[in-house]
């Protein structure tokens, strides 16, 4: 420990000692001559040095190409994971913007500053330096050159494979890791298929995804959140698992329940939580299995792709064709039935079979660690190939507003863990069905002058009403169903009545006509 203790001192000493010569070769020196002269330093240095260097470039591509071909992934990944110790070691920082990120801007070194890190109990140093290549043949006596930035890893030789094979791997990997977390998520939206040729135009449109919803704001028992929970962080970790099983690094969830119980909340807390995307798929656009298959294909990993109230997008109930033509001929002799159901009309021609195959077939596989959502309220209206384990893996019913949920809301709403009033809604709860969001509703206070206990009443008060109003409607379902019982017994007694009279009207011209004696 003491030995790497002293190559770290003298691996530091020495970057020291290479950032005070440049700043003299800088001020000096013109650009070509100093290439030359850090060229012919390394080589000498290299003979009697201990140290080996990594060069990782900014740019990749031929030496010839203006700034290189890309900007190297593997660059930017090493700028991120030094960021921080950029920010809190070096005294000459640049701040560079990132696209599509969270931070306004990410701090890293300027050129010819160094500084260390360790890992493992491997210390190690990081520089990040120029270097000038001549851009075109030229005449005056200082030519023009071309400035390119590389990071210079610098460590003992006596940990070459360490480096190699687990060092560089962890920084690159973290590096990317850090980008995900500070990206700026976003929410997707599906385009209409006739733009896709124009020029620049994208086949998903999107905006910043800022939903706040999250499971601690969710109303929702507490045992059913953690479940949750607990099934997307293993799927989050699961690639290897995924892999070792043979199956595609994907899981499907269906959210049902009826309108209001948080379901559109519930994605939101999903992916706030995971830190993925948003891809909201309107099927109702998408003409074909083709397209359907081409926007998979430009969706991104750590996303999550939803389908919303799929019982009313298309057809997919997985009918005969001769019940779908019976359909039409229904609406046809009754267009107002098709605006009654809510269907939309929609050229559309992608199946069942289609959607199968996004969801649980060979192109389910491309990209990776993706969650596909449905959700919606009527679980009967839809195919039981549609939603059976292994497309769609875990059901959670979201249902009415349970005395936990509402202690949730009042919480969030009120901001009220407990009150003497929370006896009398735990006790209506149970007798009514009513929304969370409804619940919601009555305890968003609407004014200034109303306080907690204010809201808390307004809701018992909405309670009352729904109970009673539940009470009523099951009384008159009730009278209906009694009365057509009657009416069916009626119908049974006319009949019976009306089968003897023409049974004895039958026996009277028998005997007319003498055939009884």
């Amino acid at each position: 420990m003491m030995m790497a203790e002293i190559w770290s001192l003298g691996g530091s000493l020495q970057i020291a000692t290479i950032v005070f010569l440049w700043k003299i070769l800088e001020i000096y020196f013109p650009g070509h001559l100093r290439s030359s002269i850090i060229s012919y330093s390394m080589k000498l240095a290299s003979l009697v040095s201990p140290y080996i260097y990594i060069r990782f470039p900014e740019f990749i591509g031929d030496s010839e190409e203006y700034m290189g071909v890309k900007r190297s992934d593997a660059y930017a990944a090493i700028e991120t994971y030094l960021s921080g110790k950029s920010s809190r070691e070096a005294k000459y920082l640049k701040a560079v913007d990132v696209k599509d990120s969270s931070q306004p801007v990410q701090l890293s070194m300027d050129e010819n500053e160094g500084v260390t890190d360790e890992f493992e109990g491997v210390k190690l140093s990081w520089a990040v330096n120029k270097e000038y290549t001549r851009t075109q043949q030229s005449f005056s006596f200082y030519p023009q050159m071309d400035e390119k930035r590389y990071y210079q890893l610098t460590f003992h030789k006596s940990h070459r494979d360490f480096v190699n094979g687990t060092y560089i791997n962890h920084v690159i990997q973290k590096g990317k890791a850090i980008t995900v977390s500070n990206r700026q998520r976003k929410l997707y939206t599906n385009n209409p298929s006739q733009n896709w040729e124009r020029y620049k135009a994208r086949k998903w449109s999107h905006v910043t995804f800022e939903h706040p919803a999250t499971f601690d704001t969710l109303a929702m028992e507490s045992k059913k959140k953690l479940e949750i929970v607990n099934d997307l962080e293993k799927f989050s970790k699961g690639k290897e698992y995924y892999t070792k099983i043979g199956k595609a690094w994907k899981r499907g969830y269906l959210l049902y329940g009826p309108p209001g119980t948080g379901k559109s909340s519930m994605i939101a807390a999903m992916a706030n939580h995971l830190e993925y995307d948003i891809y909201d798929l309107e099927l109702t656009t998408v003409k074909d299995n083709t397209e359907l298959r081409r926007l998979l294909i430009e969706t991104t990993g750590k996303s999550i792709i939803v389908i919303e109230d799929i019982d009313c997008s298309l057809d997919l109930t997985g009918q005969r064709k001769n019940e779908k033509k019976k359909a039409k001929d229904e609406e046809a002799k009754d267009p107002v039935s098709k605006m009654t159901k809510g269907e939309e009309d929609s050229n559309s021609k992608v199946t069942l079979s289609g959607l199968l195959n996004f969801i649980d077939g060979l192109w389910s596989a491309i990209g990776g660690e993706r969650i596909i959502v449905f959700t919606t309220n009527y679980v009967e209206k839809l195919d039981a190939a549609l939603i059976r384990r292994g497309r769609m893996d875990k059901h959670i019913e979201l249902s009415y507003c349970g005395f936990e949920a509402f202690k949730v809301l009042a919480k969030n709403y009120l901001d009220v863990d407990s009150h003497p009033l929370f006896a009398t809604i735990g006790h209506l709860l149970e007798g009514t069905n009513i929304t969370p969001a409804d619940v919601a509703e009555n305890l968003m206070p609407k004014s200034m002058n109303e306080d907690a206990e204010t809201c808390l009443k307004k809701l018992i008060e909405a309670l009352e009403t729904a109970k009673d109003a539940a009470k009523m409607k099951a009384e008159e379902e009730a009278r209906l169903k009694a009365e057509t019982e009657e009416k069916e017994k009626q119908k049974d007694v006319k009949v019976d009545g009306s089968l003897a009279k023409v049974k004895d009207n039958c026996v009277g011209v028998v005997k007319d006509n003498g055939v009884i004696a």
